[in-house]
């Protein structure tokens, strides 16, 4: 299985324009220096690294805990990617998992295991390893 994407960038890095797209077809993003380092509304390389993390993970959970005999109802992940200046130029610093999740049946210290196994073995947070930090924070509800 061989999944791809392209990017495009046409132009110095403050005033260029680039385009992202997935072989899928499920997104094709303009992206800027200003959607990635300031605040102007678009997309951002980091964005779909959150994005493709916070999926693998709520997917992963959701597989270790079905193997547990639990049956999640609704397994939820916002991933939250720092990126900050790292010597002369930037770097991902810190992701933040931040999970929230209705698993009838499941008791605190189960779900807590769970959750740290997933973080640990989602092929994305493999993929991620040289993140100084992946923090987990877990809500059962």
């Amino acid at each position: 299985m061989i999944r791809s994407a392209d990017a495009v960038w046409q132009g110095q890095l403050q005033d260029g324009k680039g385009q992202m797209k997935a072989q899928s077809g499920a997104f094709d993003v303009p992206f800027s220096f200003g959607t990635r380092f300031g605040d102007v509304p678009g997309t951002n390389p980091e964005e779909l690294i959150g994005a493709a993390h916070a999926g693998c993970f709520s997917m992963q959970f959701s597989a270790l805990a079905g193997r547990a005999g639990f049956t999640p109802e609704r397994v939820a992940t916002t991933a939250k990617v720092h990126v900050e200046r790292v010597g002369e130029g930037f770097g991902i610093t810190r992701i933040e998992l931040h999970l929230q999740a209705h698993i009838p049946g499941i008791d605190q210290a189960t779900f807590e295991k769970l959750a740290q196994e997933a973080k640990v073995s989602c092929p994305v947070s493999k993929a991620l390893a040289a993140v100084p930090e992946i923090r987990l924070e877990a809500k059962l509800v």
